[in-house]
């Protein structure tokens, strides 16, 4: 055997330190593991260490709508924060004052319509009344030449005629119906003219009248209050 042989013989029975690369697992697992035990740990291990990345790559999802919403939410939940408060008194100063004036314009147009509704009610009685008045004027007026000639009748009937009780009892009677209705009969003999009251038949000198004055009445005139009905036909002193 030579000495190199020999050398060679040395080197193959002596134990030659192993490679940590040759042991590792198949698998993957760590070096320096033994192939059950070392490839549970390592799985533990790899396990362990994706875990804290999988946590912080869900946590970084989650964390961006929160961020959307952390953006919006001082708007959102407490929108009056971040106002002026100067600005949002003078709004209220605004509608304030918008509030009072619609108050005086609604104000002011239930006092007209107040007003208006109270001249509409007193033109209403007014005119009722004077409706009332014209009718019983035109009514008058269709009565007093039936009065007329019951004066004359009187006047020209004899005094022992037993009709003339009853023609005075039927004129009272006239007159007083005339008179409940406001209606009253003048007679301006010895007044001064007046063309608003009189109506002068003629004017001629009168003895003993003074001039201008009425002398004589031939028709006696009616007036209600101040409507004159009819006026009295007279004769005027020249």
């Amino acid at each position: 055997m030579t000495d190199t042989e020999s050398h060679t013989t040395q080197a193959s029975g002596a134990e030659v330190p192993e490679d940590p690369a040759s042991q590792a697992p198949v698998s993957g697992g760590a070096p320096g593991l033994s192939a059950d035990g070392g490839e549970a740990q390592a799985s533990s291990t790899v396990a362990g260490d994706a875990r804290p990345a999988a946590e912080a790559d869900a946590g970084q999802q989650g964390e961006q709508p929160l961020d959307g919403v952390a953006a919006s939410s001082p708007s959102q939940s407490n929108p009056g924060k971040g106002m002026d408060p100067g600005g949002a008194i003078e709004e209220e100063l605004d509608e304030l004052v918008k509030t009072a004036a619609e108050r005086d314009q609604y104000l002011a147009l239930a006092q007209r319509t107040q007003a208006d509704f109270e001249n509409y009610r007193k033109r209403v009685a007014r005119d009722a009344v004077q409706a009332q008045e014209r009718g019983v004027v035109k009514l008058a007026k269709e009565l007093l030449p039936a009065l007329d000639n019951l004066d004359r009748a009187i006047d020209a009937a004899e005094a022992e005629d037993p009709l003339l009780a009853g023609v005075r009892l039927v004129r009272s009677e006239l007159s007083a119906a005339l008179a409940r209705l406001g209606i009253e009969a003048f007679a301006p003999l010895g007044e001064a003219f007046d063309p608003n009251l009189h109506e002068a038949v003629a004017q001629q000198p009168v003895e003993g009248a003074t001039s201008g004055a009425v002398a004589e009445v031939f028709q006696n005139g009616y007036r209600m209050g101040e409507t004159i009905i009819r006026p009295a036909r007279v004769l005027v002193a020249a």
